[in-house]
């Protein structure tokens, strides 16, 4: 025997046992190895869309959160100048009442100053008068203590006063 060429008989149950093997390898391993491989590509599959449908979501979510943030920096500034406005307008009312009070106090102080002025001139008068009281009662006691001094007045303000 020669081991370059070998027998038919060998070739024959070795092709046999080729062809068995292959059909049990078909029926045992093939389908469920390649059931498993089938299997893994469609759960490859699903993971790759469910990964895009998660991508969309994001940017949708990215989207919307941007608008947000947008809707929320407007909102913001509207609250922000509705405020400066608010205060704005407080402080000028502020100024304006406060203005009005220190006028209606300078009002108040000026008739408070004219009547004690005014109660200053009447006593200033009052005093002026009977200091010229007591002054002209000093004099004429001074002047009637003597007889012929007021015979000599009565006769001059005689002649000063003119009948009609």
């Amino acid at each position: 025997m020669d081991l370059v060429t070998p027998s038919i008989g060998l070739v024959f149950w070795t092709a046999l046992s080729f062809l068995i093997l292959l059909v049990l390898l078909k029926r045992l391993a093939w389908k469920p190895m390649l059931g498993a491989i089938h299997e893994r590509e469609r759960s490859i599959e699903e993971a790759l869309n469910k990964a895009d449908l998660a991508r969309e979501e994001m940017a949708r979510l990215s989207s919307e959160n941007e608008t947000l943030l947008k809707q929320a920096r407007v909102e913001r500034d509207e609250i922000l100048k509705e405020a400066k406005e608010i205060k704005d307008q407080i402080i000028a009312e502020a100024k304006n009442a406060a203005q009005e009070e220190g006028n209606k106090m300078i009002e108040k102080a000026k008739v408070e100053i004219n009547n004690q002025k005014v109660a200053a001139l009447r006593e200033v008068k009052n005093q002026v008068a009977s200091l010229s009281l007591n002054i002209a009662e000093k004099v004429l006691r001074k002047q009637f203590n003597d007889k012929q001094k007021q015979d000599a007045l009565v006769s001059d303000l005689l002649n000063d006063v003119k009948l009609n």
